[in-house]
């Protein structure tokens, strides 16, 4: 039965993206040659195992009556991930990210951290159970591709941000226990763990600090994926030194494409290859392009600034309200969506930095992510079609849209197993 619904979802995207052209069963020399790259595009697409690293979505799945089974529309809900639109866009396995945001560093801010990231995970891990004919909770590389020949979806589990670690490192075994097989070190702010790239007072722990550091070795030990994307370029260099498994970026760029501070460096990509490790692109649009001029935005943000205390005088609390009112503002004088063409520029320079085999796809779907041409779920095959155009083979787009990560994966996985068979 998935199967079929599998073949008929792609029939009928084949029907809308091909609006106008011959039967199928015309000949191909009827086709124009946009059609039957298009076809091309889609048929390879529906062939490789198509993973995406990073989606926040287990913060709608918390929310009362939201049904994964259902099809929503994400210009009414903002929702950019559920079940029936990894079927339709022939997503074959996704990580959701539990993303707990940064609150107070103390007993009561991470133990309540640690009750919603738990509380996260677990309602991944009883979404998978509810509807298990058409998702399958993963746990390891292969499974992913043992769920897509039964015709389900693989889900795997991360966690963005390590502040619901707290300061107890045993609570980094109970997340693998729960399923969690990466975990991003930090977010928009500094943590106890390490210093964020985008915190607006700057760095803290020079990068990795002393107990980021365990929690690095502790990940390396049970075959936790250490996710350096968020953390500033130091964390970076920390966790290349520190790990002794190769890392990820689960969703970030390249800064010579786009200069923020959260992608990456030329250097940080070649050090990537050298490590064995793997870029995850994201789809979010300010990652993607300089930002076009916005007058009306930049009017409202100084005003609203104007009226704020300086932010190295603000409490996190206050730091936390800031941050969500600029959302508004943005939310309500939007900036042109960046495009499929922009990641596509993204992945033509990592491979041309670092090489094919290390990059891959993380949308940050339900995080922020979401561009003209891949703006849910439903739409990820129009990636693999700007690759088709741009002369990359189905070898090459297979490493890209799974299989790098997997690889690296695997690694983490048999440098744990060499841990624990050989403890120091």
């Amino acid at each position: 039965m998935n199967k079929l619904r599998h073949s008929f979802s792609f029939f009928s995207i084949l029907l809308v993206l091909m609006a106008g052209c011959k039967e199928k069963s015309e000949p191909q020399e009827s086709k124009t040659e946009e059609e039957q790259l298009v076809e091309k595009a889609l048929e390879i697409h529906k062939r490789v195992l198509t993973l995406d690293t990073h989606a926040d979505t287990p913060l709608r799945m918390i929310e009362p009556g939201f049904d994964m089974a259902e099809r929503h529309n994400p210009n009414e809900t903002g929702s950019k991930v559920d079940y029936p639109r990894m079927v339709e866009g022939d997503l074959d396995a996704i990580f959701f990210a539990a993303f707990v945001a940064q609150d107070i560093r103390d007993d009561d801010g991470n133990t309540r951290a640690k009750t919603l990231c738990l509380q996260m995970i677990d309602s991944v891990i009883a979404s998978t159970q509810r509807n298990a004919d058409v998702v399958g909770l993963a746990l390891n590389p292969d499974d992913a591709y043992a769920l897509e020949k039964e015709g389900k979806r693989a889900i795997y589990i991360g966690i963005e941000n390590g502040y619901p670690i707290g300061k107890d490192l045993a609570n980094v075994e109970l997340y693998f226990n729960k399923g969690v097989r990466y975990i991003t070190l930090v977010h928009s702010s500094n943590n106890d763990l390490a210093d964020s790239a985008t915190d607006e007072l700057g760095t803290e722990h020079g990068g990795i600090s002393e107990f980021g550091s365990k929690v690095v070795a502790e990940m390396n030990r049970l075959g936790i994926m250490v996710d350096v994307s968020h953390g500033n370029d130091s964390v970076f260099y920390d966790a290349i030194k520190m790990s002794k498994a190769p890392i990820i970026a689960s969703h970030s760029n390249a800064r010579s494409v786009t200069k923020h501070d959260r992608n990456m460096t030329d250097e940080m990509l070649k050090l990537m290859a050298e490590n064995g490790g793997v870029v995850q692109l994201t789809m979010l649009s300010d990652y993607l392009r300089m930002p076009p001029p916005n007058v009306a935005l930049d009017s409202a943000t100084a005003a609203l600034k104007a009226n704020m205390k300086p932010v190295e005088e603000m409490t996190l609390e206050e730091r936390g309200e800031m941050r969500k009112a600029i959302r508004s503002l943005r939310e309500k004088y939007p900036a042109p969506l960046a495009t499929v063409q922009h990641a596509a520029d993204h992945i033509d320079h990592i491979v041309k930095v670092a090489g094919i085999d290390h990059v891959g796809i993380g949308c940050d779907f339900d995080g922020g992510g979401g561009i003209q041409g891949v703006f849910d779920a439903s739409e990820v095959m129009n990636i693999t079609i700007e690759l088709v155009k741009r002369g990359y083979t189905e070898e090459e787009i297979e490493k890209i849209w799974g299989g790098n990560l997997i690889r690296v994966f695997k690694v983490v996985q048999k440098v744990a197993e060499e841990i624990q068979s050989n403890p120091s």
